[in-house]
């Protein structure tokens, strides 16, 4: 059919109200508070990986800065040693809603709800701990947090014999050397085997696989960082995947799971690609710590997202093809310029860069995230 000048005019009028309409128009958003539209967004399904960050108990700096670079989960340290057990829910609650204020949902807690010192070393009062933890445990499953990270180091949490190595630009990088550990001698709690600590460890999941099976909380065990025992004088079990397989059929449960901190794994010298997919199909990781090395369990030194020995496009690619869709968050990165090192591998820079490495990569393979 012919178009008259007459035709084509009204059209290409109508055409530019209709452009004029759509850009004076306030601009869509998905439910994470995004713009939408974008032709190069790979859009959230709110099923693939959760992009997480590290945050205390309570909405700060970084969580906003979190929140403004487009992520939407939180691990919360969630501090209820600071409370009875009594207000363990209400603090939970309290928390989430913080968060939940900012557009952030928290995925989960990490380096235990409560104190479980005395339950690592087997001492005195880990009864009671093991009571509170408990307690703890039932709170979370009230309020819906449904991910508890948890380590077993006895007397030493993750470990380095230096904090500020210098990096690329003069970056500050976290360094361990066993020949430097070895010269700082034994810790107050003197040697303890690692026959000790696997005691330790049963008696801890028999008392509370059952409790966390029953609630629905995932107990996602972290791998002992560095990954060699013992250190210090002190054993260390976490330190291996065949390790790993035994603590989780000392209590079999779906809930008796792992934290695939993957630097640890390679560390280690394992295979993490076919760890994770393994324990994928098992539905046994519950969260990811994305991070990489340089170097040994021996002596390595923790890099930059984009410049260590881990095939890091791979090891995206590899959790979503196993159906991973928890929470994955960048861990230790350098302290870049002008930022205080009181907290080595946890200031915000180098998070912001690893998240936006994160997502380059998922939006390079056409792959959704949370």
């Amino acid at each position: 059919m012919d178009i008259t000048r007459r035709q084509s005019l009204k059209t290409a009028a109508g055409l530019a109200l209709a452009s004029s309409a759509s850009l004076n128009a306030a601009p869509a958003k998905d439910p994470s508070g995004s713009l939408l539209g974008a032709p190069h967004r790979i859009p959230r399904t709110g099923t693939g990986l959760q992009f997480a960050t590290m945050n205390g108990a309570r909405v700060d700096h970084k969580a906003r800065i979190s929140k403004q670079i487009g992520v939407n989960y939180a691990i919360c340290g969630p501090g209820l040693g600071r409370v009875a057990p009594s207000e363990y829910e209400a603090t939970l609650a309290k928390m989430k809603a913080d968060f939940a204020s900012i557009g952030m949902q928290v995925a989960g807690v990490e380096s235990h709800p409560v104190p479980a010192e005395k339950i690592k070393l087997g001492i005195e009062g880990r009864d009671e701990e093991i009571e509170n933890y408990i307690h703890a445990i039932k709170a979370l499953a009230n309020v819906g947090i449904r991910v508890l990270c948890y380590n077993f180091m006895a007397g030493l949490g993750w470990y380095r014999t230096q904090v500020d190595a210098k990096g690329r630009g003069n970056s500050l990088l976290t360094d361990f050397d066993l020949t430097a550990a070895k010269a700082q001698g034994l810790t107050k709690w003197g040697e303890i085997p690692e026959e000790k600590i696997w005691q330790n460890i049963e008696y801890f999941l028999k008392a509370v696989i059952p409790v966390a099976e029953k609630a629905g909380i995932q107990m996602a065990l972290h791998p002992d960082d560095p990954p060699l025992s013992p250190l210090r004088g002190i054993g260390r079990i976490v330190t291996s995947a065949a390790n790993y397989r035994r603590i989780m059929n000392l209590v079999p449960s779906p809930v008796n799971g792992v934290t695939f901190c993957q630097a640890n794994f390679i560390a280690m010298g394992e295979d993490c690609v076919s760890l994770v997919r393994e324990w994928g199909k098992q539905k046994k990781i519950f969260f990811v710590h994305f991070r990489d090395i340089a170097g040994t369990r021996e002596h390595f030194t923790e890099t930059f997202h984009d410049e260590g020995q881990t095939d890091m496009v791979k090891m995206l690619k590899t959790y979503h093809e196993v159906g991973f869709k928890g929470p994955i968050r960048p861990d230790h990165a350098p302290t870049l310029d002008e930022e205080t090192n009181d907290r080595p591998g946890y200031a915000i820079q180098g998070k912001i860069f690893a998240i936006g490495y994160m997502k380059g990569v998922m939006q390079g393979l056409g792959l959704p995230y949370a």
